[in-house]
This record gives C-alpha cells, structure tokens and sequence, in this order.
C-alpha cells in the first residue's frame, strides 16, 4: 500500500491566520467606517466588496468539484496523482457557501436604504418599474432564497461526498469497482445539478440581476469560464507548494504540463466568451444592452476594462503557448497568480460598477477584504489535505496513473 501523508507546516499555519486576522480586522474597521456613515455610497461599498469576494471564492472552489466529477466521467486516471487537492477545496466548499448566503441574505433583506430602495439588487423594491415587475415571477426574494439555498446545500453535500468516497476506497476490498462505478453516478448526478445552477440561474440571481435591466444568454457560461480557469490555477498552486514540501511524490513534470495546458486552454475560452457577448452587444447598438459596457469602457472602472484583458488573455497566451513555459515552476506559479488576479477583477468588474456608478473606490477595504478569504482557504484545505494520504490508495485507476508517469 502507498500512502504519503502531510503535516502542515507552521509557517502555512501562521501565514492563514494572519490573512485571515488582517482580513477580519479590514471588515471590522469596515462596518464601523462604512455602515457607521450616513452616506448610501459607503453603505453600498461595504456590501459591494463582501458580495464580490464571497461569490468569487465559493465559484473557484465549487470548481474543484467540477474537475473531480468531470474527470471521473470521462474514467481520467492523470488527475489521481493530485486528486487529493480539489477533493480538499470542494469538501470546504460549504465553508464558503455558509459566508455568501448570510452575505447575499442581507443584501437583498437589509441593504436597503432609507428610502426603501436597495442599492445594489433593485428588484427587490420595483416600484413602478414596468421591467422589473414583469421579471417579478423569476426575481423575487422567495425565489432568489430558495435557489440559493438549494444550490449551496448541494454544493457542499456533493463536495463532502466525493472526498468520503474518496478515502473509503482506501479501505474497500482489493480490486473492488462498487466505490468506483457509484463515484461515477456520483458525478453524472453533480452535473446535472452543476448544470442547472452554476451554469444557468445562480449566476443570473447573484450576479446578473444587479444589472435586472440587462441580460445575457452567455453571461453563465462567461461566469463559469472565468471561474473554472481560476479554480485550475488554484490546484496548480497547491500542486507545486506540496512539490516543493517533497510531498505529491506520483506528480510529474507531466502533471504539471497538463495544468498548464488547461490554463492556457481556458483563458481561451473565456477569452471566447467574453469576445462572444461583448461583439454582438456593440454590433446589435442596443441602448438598453449597451448601457452595461458603456459603464465599464468609458467611466472610471476603463483601466480595469483593458487591464481584465492584457491579464486574463494577453499574459496567458504569450508566457503559456510555449512548451518551457507550462513545465517551469516559477513561470507556472507567477501566471497562476495572475489569473486568479485578472479573474478576480472580472468579478469585481461584473458587481461593482452598477451598484456603485461613478463612486469609484479601490482601497484599503477592498484590497483588504480578499485575505479574509485566503486566510480561511488556506487554513481548511491544508487542515483537510492532512486528514488523509495525499495519495489515491487502491483505487481502480492507481496502475494507470503509475504507468502514466514511468
């Protein structure tokens, strides 16, 4: 039997909780300078960046569990020699549901303002807007709750199921399929349900609809791409910090190759996407679908309009298309960081504008508010990665996986 276990080590330790101190003590001095004030505008920002932050770090980690049911469909033996890491991100994927539902619940039930109206989702209050009363039968708080809930329970229940499965196989009897063939239906399941939530009305509840005046047919699609390729250099992260703490002994150069290839293939896509919804939205010159860029390319937020691009399609394909590039470490771990950089200003480049106009901020708050996040991240994934060996053991797959990299 292989097994290889890790022990975090205090330094990662002492790293997660002094992000996840100066992000906790950012939102304290927060609260207290932004919802103490008696200006709407700061109220909004506090609300704002949490809603940002919140959705963001749950989608790249829901990511994970993606990957896992997508490679089990498709009877993947290369993602086993890492499998351990996205089993480890999306079993704490309820971590970070539990953080966006107490976030996005008082936005819609507590955001508003004095007036009755809320400043960043406004169907909640229509009033005598004609549009958003006739989307009232999608956009309604019992509807945005009830999705909500629904998707992040089961989220976090298919995320805590795949790594249970997981590690029971370590103990099922040798060259027994029955763990195997049910992670399979497993993963059939979480599409299924990945489809009908990630890749369609969550984004639209959480996301689109604080634009309620605009839509997209691509805009969940354009979502899930930008999540996904960040979710991928997330694991590569984890990946080559284990490398790097002799650990993850079964990955290869040729892992690593892989992980760069998704990256570089991914930002494609979005890249794709974004292109897709953006060319017909300027061809079409529709006022009332053009209003969603003319925010973004013309105001205050048109520095992060370009830079969103020279970031998540610019740098990927010019460091990633060569062969070097995707097997070298530091290369691999600087554009990593960038994408999840770049795509976390796509997502602050979704939210922010509209609630915010032309009250354009980008300060201590909101640049203080993601280590929050990180600090938690990097405290639970460690703490589950430790639980169990970092290696697969007696999987149907394992022989494939060690004649894969010999």
């Amino acid at each position: 039997m292989m097994t290889e276990r890790f022990t975090v080590p205090a330094k990662l330790k002492t790293t997660g909780f002094a992000l996840l101190i100066i992000g906790l003590l950012t939102l304290i001095a927060g609260g207290i300078t932004l919802l103490g004030s008696a200006n709407e505008i700061d109220h909004s920002r506090f609300w704002v960046s949490l809603l940002h932050n919140s959705v963001f770090f749950l989608f790249i980690c829901v990511a994970s569990i993606f990957i896992q049911a997508a490679a089990s469909l498709a009877q993947g033996g290369w993602i086993l020699a890492y499998k351990r890491i996205p089993e480890a991100i999306g079993a704490n994927v309820w971590i970070f549901g539990i953080i966006a539902l107490a976030v996005l619940f008082a936005i819609v039930f507590g955001a508003a303002d004095h007036n009755g109206h809320n400043p960043i989702y406004h169907w909640t209050h229509p009033g005598d807007d004609k549009i958003l009363q006739g989307k009232s039968a999608f956009l309604n708080p019992g509807m945005f709750v009830g999705f909500s809930v629904v998707a992040v329970v089961l989220w976090s229940w298919f995320g805590i199921k795949f790594r249970q499965r997981s590690i029971a196989q370590e103990t099922a009897p040798k060259n027994s399929t029955k763990i195997y063939w049910g992670v399979i239906a497993l993963s059939g399941a979480f599409l299924f349900v990945y489809a009908l939530t990630m890749m369609s009305t969550i984004p639209w509840f959480w996301i689109m609809s604080i634009d309620a005046h605009w839509f997209s047919t691509l805009f969940s699609w354009y979502v899930f791409a930008s999540a996904f390729v960040s979710g991928i250099s997330l694991i590569l992260l984890w990946v080559i910090y284990l490398k790097g703490k002799n650990a993850l002994k079964l990955v290869t150069k040729e892992h690593i190759h892989d992980l760069g290839k998704f990256m570089f293939a991914f930002s494609i896509f979005w890249t794709y996407l974004w292109f897709s919804q953006f060319m017909l939205i300027w061809y079409g010159n529709i006022p009332e679908e053009t209003t969603y860029f003319k925010i973004r390319m013309q105001g205050p937020y048109s520095f992060f309009f370009y830079a969103n691009i020279i970031i998540n399609l610019v740098l990927p394909i010019f460091i990633l298309m060569s062969r070097p590039s995707k097997r070298n470490y530091f290369t691999l771990v600087f554009i990593a960081f960038m994408i999840i950089f770049g795509h976390w200003i796509d997502f602050y480049m979704m939210i922010n504008p509209s609630p915010m106009q032309e009250n354009w901020f980008l300060n201590w708050f909101e640049l203080g508010v993601p280590f929050f996040f990180v600090g938690i991240l990097i405290l639970a994934v460690s703490n589950t990665l430790s639980k169990a060996s970092l290696i697969t053991e007696n999987h149907p797959l394992l022989k494939e996986t060690l004649v894969h990299i010999s």
